[in-house]
């Protein structure tokens, strides 16, 4: 079974960055849609960027547009975020997340509408001065 570890989590202030790494064990990722998803304390998760692991496409969540870039390795181990211009806003606990291909694409997947097949553990991030 697919299994993901988050890491890169921290605290940093306001305008600073952080780059979070999803690396999958058990599988390459080429057969999957990645995600990762955030979920602040009293809210909902929320998609916030997905990426086919083979096509490369990437969509992002309208509040991160400009500010966070996700990619993945040439190997299809691991898929990153990198998080410019962070806001405290953007403090949650962030998630990485899985589906194969043929079930999901990544509109679906970084909408909520995906049947999500492996979940990570889960990062904190925090934005403070």
């Amino acid at each position: 079974q697919l299994q993901l570890v988050e890491s890169g989590g921290g605290l940093v202030q306001p305008g600073g960055s952080l780059r979070l790494s999803c690396a999958a064990s058990g599988f390459t990722l080429d057969f999957y849609v990645v995600g990762w998803f955030r979920q602040a304390p009293g809210k909902e998760r929320e998609g916030v960027s997905c990426i086919s692991i083979s096509a490369g496409s990437t969509n992002y969540a309208d509040s991160v547009k400009g500010r966070f870039t996700i990619s993945r390795d040439n190997a299809k181990i691991t898929v990153y975020l990198q998080m410019n211009s962070l806001k405290p806003e953007d403090t949650a606990v962030y998630y990485c997340a899985a589906v194969r291909r043929h079930i999901s694409d990544i509109q679906r997947l970084c909408s909520g509408q995906a049947p999500i097949e492996s979940w990570g553990q889960g990062t904190q991030v925090t934005v403070s001065s």
